[in-house]
C-alpha cells in the first residue's frame, strides 16, 4: 500500500475557488476569519507516536471593545463536505480516539488573535493505517460573525510513509568508524540481524557474490557463491558455510529481511518479510564478534561485492528475537533506538553525506564513496 496525499492540486484549487467566490459575497468587517481552515492538519500513524496534541488560533478582521469567545464542536455532519472537496473517503474519527480538551477561541480585547482552540488525538497506534479518518471542528456560537466559508477546521489522521529515503549501495560499502568503541557487537552468543533492500538484479562483479554484513571467513551474510543460486543467501562462519534453498530471495520489490543465529542451539534461521525459512544447523557454536575493522556493509574480500540496490533498517540485536516480533508487519520499518537487546541500528536515512549514524549505541558507519540517495515510501 503506498499512502498517497488525499489533498490533490485540483482539489485545492477548487476549494480556493469556492472559498474565494463566497468571501467575495461576505463582509469580511467586523468578522472572525480562519485562513487554516482552507488546509487540513495532518496526524500520522507512524506505528511509536501514541498521541498528539493539535492546537490552532483564529483572527478578527478589527479589534473589538469587548472580550469575544468563538465556541468549537465537533460536526460529523462535515465529513460528506470533506469528502467531497478534497477527493477523499475518509471516515469519522472514533470518539474514543480524540479529546477537546479547549473548545473556545477566546478574544481578550482589543486582541485579534484568539487563544488556542486545543484537540487531544489519543491512542494512534489503535487505528488500522488503510484508513483515512477525519475529525471536524465547526463553530457552533460566536459573539462575532464568522466567515461561512472558513467555520470549519479538519483534522485528518492517516497512515504515515516510515521510511522516505535509502542508499544506493552499488559501487559502496560501509565500515565502523571506531570499531574499538563498538564493544556491544562483540561476543553475540545470540544475535538478530535485520535489513530492508531492494536489489535490482542477482548477480555480482565477482563470484556472482553481493554481500550484506560482516567480516570474511568469519562470520559473513552474503548472497551466492560457487555453486549457490545468485539469489540464494549463505552464512559464512569459521566452521563452514549455511546456506539452504529456501533462502532464496526476490529482486526489484522491497525484502525485509531478518537472520538469527544462537551459537548454544548452533543455529541459523532466516526470515523474509516476517515468515520463517529453514533452520540449518552449523557444526559447532561460537558468538560472533563483528566490532572490528574487518567489519563491512557491502564488501567481503574486496571492493567488487557490493549490495546492487537500495538498503536501509540496518539493525544488529544482541539476542534472537521472537516469532511474534518479526511477524509483525509494522517491525521492519521502525523500532524504538531504546528497544531491549538493540546493538546497532543503522537507518540509511540521512539523505546526504557519507557518514551512517547509528541511533542505537553510537557505532557510526562510513561509506566508502558519496552515495545516490534515493526518495522512497515505506510501507508500500
Amino acid at each position: 500500500m503506498k499512502f498517497k496525499s488525499y489533498i490533490s492540486a485540483v482539489a485545492l484549487l477548487a476549494a480556493a475557488s469556492f472559498t474565494a467566490c463566497q468571501d467575495d459575497y461576505e463582509d469580511v468587517a467586523n468578522r472572525v476569519y480562519d485562513n487554516g481552515a482552507l488546509a487540513p492538519v495532518a496526524v500520522l500513524i507512524d506505528g511509536i507516536t501514541a498521541e498528539q496534541t493539535v492546537s490552532f488560533t483564529v483572527n478578527l478582521v478589527e479589534p473589538q471593545p469587548t472580550d469575544v469567545d468563538v465556541t468549537y464542536a465537533v460536526d460529523l455532519n462535515m465529513i460528506d463536505v470533506y469528502n467531497t472537496i478534497y477527493l477523499a473517503n475518509a471516515v469519522a474519527l472514533p470518539a474514543e480516539n480524540y479529546n477537546v480538551v479547549e473548545a473556545v477561541a477566546h478574544f481578550e480585547s482589543p486582541a485579534q488573535v484568539s487563544t488556542p482552540v486545543t484537540v487531544e488525538i489519543t491512542d494512534l497506534n489503535s487505528l488500522d493505517r488503510n484508513i483515512v479518518y477525519v475529525l471536524p471542528l465547526s463553530v457552533q456560537s460566536s459573539d462575532v460573525p464568522v466567515l461561512e466559508s472558513q467555520k470549519t477546521r479538519y483534522i485528518v489522521v492517516r497512515g504515515a510513509a516510515l521510511i522516505n529515503v535509502a542508499c544506493n549501495m552499488v559501487e559502496n560499502n560501509a565500515s565502523l568508524i571506531n570499531p574499538s568503541q563498538a564493544t556491544g557487537l562483540n561476543g553475540l552468543a545470540e544475535m538478530t540481524f535485520q535489513c530492508l533492500f531492494n536489489v535490482d538484479a542477482w548477480g555480482g562483479q565477482d563470484s556472482n557474490i553481493q554481500t550484506l554484513a560482516g567480516i570474511e571467513g568469519q562470520w559473513l551474510l552474503r548472497i551466492s557463491d560457487s555453486g549457490v543460486p545468485a539469489n540464494q543467501l549463505q552464512f559464512v562462519t569459521p566452521n563452514g558455510n549455511l546456506t539452504d534453498a529456501s533462502w532464496q530471495l526476490d529482486d526489484k520489490k522491497w525484502v525485509a529481511l531478518t537472520f538469527t543465529w544462537n551459537a548454544s542451539a548452533r543455529e541459523a534461521t532466516l526470515f523474509i518479510d516476517g515468515v520463517k525459512k529453514a533452520t540449518v544447523a552449523g557444526r559447532t557454536g561460537s558468538s560472533i564478534d563483528w566490532g572490528s575493522g574487518s567489519f563491512y556493509i557491502g564488501k567481503s574480500w574486496n571492493d567488487n561485492r557490493w549490495l546492487n540496490g537500495l538498503l536501509c533498517e540496518v539493525r544488529v540485536w544482541n539476542r534472537v528475537l521472537s516469532d511474534a516480533e518479526i511477524a509483525d508487519p509494522m517491525q521492519p520499518y521502525m523500532v524504538p533506538a531504546d528497544s531491549e537487546g538493540l546493538a546497532a541500528y543503522w537507518k540509511f536515512d540521512e539523505g546526504g553525506g557519507t557518514t551512517i549514524h547509528d541511533s542505537a549505541n553510537g557505532y557510526d558507519l562510513q561509506l566508502a564513496a558519496n552515495p545516490k540517495w534515493v526518495e522512497i515510501a515505506l510501507p508500500e
